[in-house]
């Protein structure tokens, strides 16, 4: 992934074209102030994906120390549990 650094206002000048180009290529701007680094500019669908993706990673992390920890739960309850759940939460036909 590609990172531009420029100034708020070099961003504010030409702010409808470089979100074009954020969109259309993976590029991160990261926007200075007075000199130092203030902000990060991304295509939301790029931040989106991120975040997922480190959702995923704090899953794994947890889900590794819960296996470390002993605190494991058979698939087929779990199954089981989510079955119940879902029934219970569905609409009733009356």
């Amino acid at each position: 992934m590609i990172e531009s650094i420029l100034s708020i206002s070099e961003f504010k000048a030409d702010a409808s074209r470089l979100l074009d180009n954020i969109h259309d290529a993976p590029t991160t701007l990261v926007l200075t102030q007075n000199g130092r680094a203030r902000a990060v500019v991304e295509d939301y669908e790029q931040h989106r994906a991120q975040q997922r993706a480190l959702l995923m990673l704090k899953l794994m992390v947890q889900s590794e120390r819960d296996v470390e920890a002993g605190q494991l739960v058979p698939q087929d309850r779990v199954f089981a549990d989510l079955r119940q759940r879902l029934a219970a939460d569905a609409p009733q036909n009356d």
